[in-house]
């Protein structure tokens, strides 16, 4: 319990509040509709453990603003090298979303943010007790 509370809750607060709390908003934004549209031309795909992610180039409908080497949320399924879809810049760090998507990475991103500030508020807790517990046990000095 002592490894969890010391270095757990922290890591689980960076990780959820550093990470996520940025794309909150943009996530939303998606889901809603809401940003600047343009196309996704998938690039290439990169594959870990238990996800794979599509990387392309996104360029506004009216050429005027371009991002290269971005991720794509909420991908369609079917997507291969080569594909395009439209997309939605929100201001979303690292890519764009699947127009008509955002519902997934926004539910997900606003549970890590959750979970980071959980985490953080724990232990902050944690801390105030250590420190409230050490004063009362101090030796009274006359």
């Amino acid at each position: 319990m002592k490894i969890f509370t010391w270095i757990g809750l922290p890591v689980i607060a960076v990780i959820g509040l550093g990470f996520s709390v940025q794309d909150v908003i943009p996530a939303w934004d998606a889901k809603n509709g809401k940003g600047t549209v343009g196309t996704f031309t998938a690039k290439r795909e990169d594959c870990g453990r238990r996800s794979c992610s599509w990387y392309g180039d996104w360029v506004s409908s009216d050429g005027t603003k371009t991002l290269p080497d971005v991720i794509i949320y909420d991908e369609p399924d079917s997507m291969a090298v080569g594909d395009s879809v439209e997309a939605l810049d929100t201001g979303a760090r690292a890519g764009v979303f699947t127009k008509g998507g955002g519902s997934g990475t926004f539910y997900l991103t606003l549970g890590l943010t959750l979970a980071g500030l959980a985490a953080a508020i724990g232990f902050i807790f944690v801390l105030i007790r250590l420190f409230t517990r050490k004063r009362e046990s101090a030796p009274a000095t006359a």
